[in-house]
C-alpha cells in the first residue's frame, strides 16, 4: 500500500533508537523515574477504587442495571477526554499535563464514597474517568518523548509499573476492605496520589529540558550532520516543538499508521477487559473450578502480564516491534484458544498465562508507535480507539455466551489477537526501529 511505503521512509522518534549514540545521564534517568511514578499511581489508585465496588454499592442501594450505568461514566469520562488531552499536551506540553492530571485523579477518587445514589455515583465517576483518560493519554505522550531522547523502547516497562500499581492497590485494598470504610480508604489514596503528583511532578517539570535537548530533531535522524546549532539558552523549546508533536508532512500515511496502532491496541484491549470480567466465570461455570482456583485464573494472567511487561524493552531491543507485535498476538491467540476450550481448569489456567505473555507488549508498543508516527495526538487516538476495545470486550462476550455459550465467545479473544498478529506482520515495513 502507498502510505506504508510513504510512513516507511519516514523515520519517527522512536525509530531512532535503533542507532547513534544513546544519551544517558541523571536527568534522564530521574525523568524516566518520575514517569514510572505516575503509570504505578494511575494502577494503585484505579485498583483501590475497583475493590470498594460492593461497598459503594451497598451504600448507594443500586441495583445491578443502575449499578452498571453509573460504572459506564469512567468509560465515559475517559474516552470523552482522551482527545482533548492530546490537543492540551501539544499546547501546554505533556509533563505538565501528567501532572495536573495525576493531581485531578487523586483528588476525583474522593468523590465516590459520597454518593448516595446511582445517579450521583455515575457523575462522580464521569470526573474520575475523565482524569483517569487525561492522564493515561499524558504520560504515554511523556513516555514517547523520553523514547526519542534515551533511543530505547522503554514503553513496556512503563506498563509493568502500571501492572505493579494495579495489584499492589488491589491486595492493600483486599486488606483493608473489612477494616476501613470506602471514605477512609478512598481518601488515604488521595493523599498518596497527591503527594507522588507532586514529588514526581516536580521531578518531571525539572527534568523535562533534558528529553528536549538530548532527542533528535524530528526532520533528521541521530547520524545525520545537524544543520544548526542546539539552544544555547536557558529556556526550553515549546511543547508544541518539542519531540512529542506530530510531524509535519506526516499527512495521510501518518493518520493511517496511527489507526492501524489504535486497531491493534483496541484487538488486545478487547481480551483484558473480556478476561477480567469473564475469566473467573468460565472456570468455575463450565470447568467446576473451586473458588480459589477460579480467582487464581484471572491473577496468573495478571502476573505473567505483568513479567511480560517487565522483560518487554529487551524483547523489543531484540526483535524489534514489528515482530514483537506479531509473536505477541500470535502467542495470545494460542493461549486463549486453550484457556477457553481446555477440558480442565488447570490446562485453561495455564492458557491464560499464556495468553498474558503475548498481550502484555502489545498495547504498550502500539501506543509507542502511534506516538512515534502522531505525537501526542497520535497517542490520544490510539488510547481511544484501544480504550474502545476494553469497553467493548465484556458486554459483547456476555451477548456471545447468550447466543452460543461462554468457551465459544472467549474464542473471540484468540480471533482478534490473531487479528492483531496479522496487521503488525502486514504493517512490518511501517514498524521497523
Amino acid at each position: 500500500m502507498a502510505w506504508i511505503a510513504r510512513a516507511r521512509g519516514q523515520r519517527g522518534t522512536a525509530d531512532r533508537f535503533a542507532t547513534g549514540p544513546r544519551p544517558g545521564g541523571p536527568r534522564l534517568l530521574r525523568h524516566r523515574a518520575a514517569i514510572t511514578a505516575f503509570f504505578a499511581m494511575d494502577g494503585f489508585l484505579f485498583a483501590g477504587w475497583v475493590v470498594r465496588i460492593p461497598a459503594i454499592k451497598a451504600q448507594t442501594g443500586a441495583g445491578p442495571g443502575a449499578l452498571g450505568l453509573a460504572l459506564l461514566g469512567v468509560s465515559v469520562g475517559a474516552v470523552a477526554f482522551m482527545t482533548v488531552t492530546g490537543r492540551l499536551c501539544r499546547r501546554y506540553g505533556s509533563q505538565a499535563v501528567t501532572v495536573v492530571s495525576g493531581a485531578v485523579l487523586a483528588l476525583s477518587i474522593l468523590l465516590p464514597p459520597f454518593a448516595r445514589s446511582a445517579t450521583a455515583l455515575g457523575l462522580a465517576l464521569l470526573v474520575f474517568g475523565a482524569a483517569y483518560g487525561s492522564l493515561n493519554v499524558a504520560m504515554n505522550s511523556a513516555a514517547v518523548e523520553l523514547i526519542a531522547a534515551l533511543r530505547r523502547p522503554v514503553m513496556p516497562g512503563f506498563h509493568a509499573a502500571f501492572s505493579l500499581g494495579g495489584m499492589l492497590g488491589a491486595g492493600l485494598g483486599g486488606l483493608v476492605a473489612g477494616r476501613l470504610s470506602p471514605a477512609a480508604h478512598l481518601a488515604a489514596l488521595a493523599v498518596c496520589g497527591l503527594a507522588t503528583a507532586a514529588v514526581a511532578g516536580r521531578a518531571l517539570l525539572r527534568t523535562r529540558k533534558a528529553t528536549a535537548h538530548a532527542a533528535p530533531p524530528p526532520d533528521r535522524h541521530p547520524s545525520e550532520p545537524s544543520s544548526s546549532a542546539a539552544p544555547s539558552g536557558p529556556s526550553s523549546p515549546s511543547p508544541s516543538r518539542g519531540p512529542g508533536r506530530a510531524r509535519p508532512g506526516g499527512g495521510g500515511a501518518a493518520r493511517r499508521l496511527v489507526a492501524v496502532f489504535g486497531v491493534i491496541a483496541l484487538c488486545t484491549a478487547y481480551g483484558e477487559g473480556a478476561l477480567a470480567d469473564w475469566g473467573a466465570l468460565h472456570l468455575s461455570q463450565d470447568l467446576a473450578a473451586s473458588p480459589g482456583l477460579a480467582a487464581a485464573g484471572y491473577a496468573v494472567f495478571a502476573l505473567a502480564m505483568t513479567a511480560g511487561r517487565l522483560s518487554g524493552t529487551a524483547v523489543v531491543e531484540r526483535f524489534g516491534p514489528a515482530r514483537t507485535l506479531a509473536a505477541g498476538g500470535a502467542t495470545a491467540a494460542a493461549g486463549m484458544l486453550l484457556g477457553a476450550l481446555a477440558p480442565t481448569a488447570w490446562a485453561a489456567c495455564a492458557g491464560f498465562a499464556v495468553a498474558g505473555l503475548g498481550l502484555a507488549n502489545i498495547f504498550p508498543v502500539a501506543i509507542a508507535r502511534a506516538g512515534a508516527a502522531g505525537g501526542s495526538d497520535g497517542v490520544a487516538v490510539a488510547s481511544t480507539i484501544g480504550y474502545g476495545g476494553m469497553l467493548l470486550g465484556p458486554p459483547a462476550i456476555g451477548f456471545l455466551t447468550e447466543a452460543w455459550s461462554l468457551p465459544v465467545a472467549l474464542t473471540t479473544i484468540a480471533l482478534l489477537a490473531a487479528v492483531a498478529a496479522v496487521i503488525a506482520y502486514a504493517t512490518r515495513g511501517a514498524n521497523r526501529g
